[in-house]
């Protein structure tokens, strides 16, 4: 089967619809955000200078500033890592996943194998499936589109000398478990683990994916290789602002309880979800986005279209298919209307499928 690996979120919104479709939190930026990405408009005449912003992301996570890189957004990551790998003799990205991965190092001309995880197990990792001789791995953490949380634990297995282990954390800011004061099974803290590589975004949580914001964390002797494939002040001075005001402890804070009103309102939508007949939700999902199958989701997605609502398909995602959706965590009132939506669409197309119809006409 072929995917789309290049088709995202946002392909699938436009400004007559309900946002569903992209995991990107829509509420306004706070002060402490907003004003000294505006104030950073008046140097723009000068060269970007990513010296505070990385050591202030450096002290955020406890590294040295060596073993941090900024770029712009996570997916600029993924670029850097195919390109300055060229080397690696077995790539293998982890599926179901975020699709960027592996379209980056086709792009640099890798082969790439795939670790398929499946439905029936939750999507949960197994270390054992992925092949000893890989010398590069992709996994997600918690992972997009399954939003499954893997243990910090089994991760770190895949860690070993001689290997590169990406582990994309972009969403890890999302994540939340009561009585855990940080990010759980983060392991953006470890510098023990051999080859760790590890990405992380500012786009989800405040609400920046038009400013293009990410860094790595990582070896400090393979960073300046990243770092050699980057251009030139890859990271724009407003930023590098916002990569500042977003490590400050206080931006920590209000990170940790926007997670935990993320963690209410998903729990919310699961339960709705789990309510809808034909409907399954797999596993615990732990982020800002759900997983759903549902039969013949691919026609029922067209119909949500028509009545004002975008939800991501699935079947751009190896290891998905037709039958799968994922849909964002919005607020209480939304998940009500979408879910009573969701109800109609599909007991009208059990009753005498319509949308069959319409489609063949």
């Amino acid at each position: 089967m072929t995917f789309d690996l290049d088709h995202h979120g946002d392909a699938e919104v436009d400004a007559t619809l309900i946002d569903l479709a992209v995991n990107v939190r829509h509420q306004a930026m706070p002060g402490w955000l907003s004003d000294p990405i505006r104030s950073s408009l008046d140097s723009l005449s000068a060269y970007p200078d990513a010296t505070e912003a990385t050591a202030a992301v450096a002290a955020r996570h406890r590294r040295d500033p060596a073993e941090v890189l900024l770029t712009a957004g996570a997916a600029q990551a993924f670029v850097l890592l195919a390109q300055a790998l060229r080397g690696a003799r077995r790539p293998v990205v982890v599926h179901p996943q975020f699709t960027e991965p592996e379209a980056a190092l086709r792009n640099a001309g890798h082969v790439v194998d795939r670790v398929l995880l499946r439905a029936e197990d939750g999507f949960r990792l197994d270390p054992a499936l992925v092949p000893d001789d890989a010398d590069l791995v992709f996994v997600g953490n918690p992972t997009n589109p399954t939003a499954v949380l893997h243990p910090a634990r089994a991760v770190a297995r895949l860690a070993r000398p001689g290997r590169v282990l990406v582990v994309d954390e972009a969403f890890s800011d999302t994540t939340y478990r009561p009585g855990c004061p940080g990010e759980p099974e983060s392991l953006a803290g470890r510098r023990d683990l051999p080859g760790l590589v590890v990405l992380r975004s500012l786009t989800k949580t405040w609400g920046l994916a038009g400013l293009r914001i990410g860094y790595l964390l990582g070896p400090a002797e393979l960073l300046p290789r990243l770092a050699a494939a980057q251009p030139l002040w890859a990271v724009s001075t407003p930023a590098l602002a916002a990569a500042i005001a977003c490590a400050s402890p206080a931006a920590v804070a209000a990170e940790r309880e926007i997670a935990a009103a993320v963690a209410a309102e998903r729990d919310h939508l699961v339960e709705r979800l789990r309510q809808v007949p034909k409907v399954t939700v797999p596993g615990d999902p732990a982020s800002a986005f759900v997983p759903v199958h549902l039969p013949g989701a691919d026609r029922i997605r067209v119909e949500l279209r028509k009545r004002g609502y975008a939800v991501r398909r699935g079947d751009t995602f190896p290891g998905l298919g037709p039958d799968w959706l994922r849909i964002a965590v919005r607020d209480t009132a939304t998940t009500e209307r979408f879910v009573q939506t969701l109800r109609e669409v599909i007991h009208e197309a059990d009753a005498g499928d319509p949308i069959r119809e319409r489609d063949e006409t």
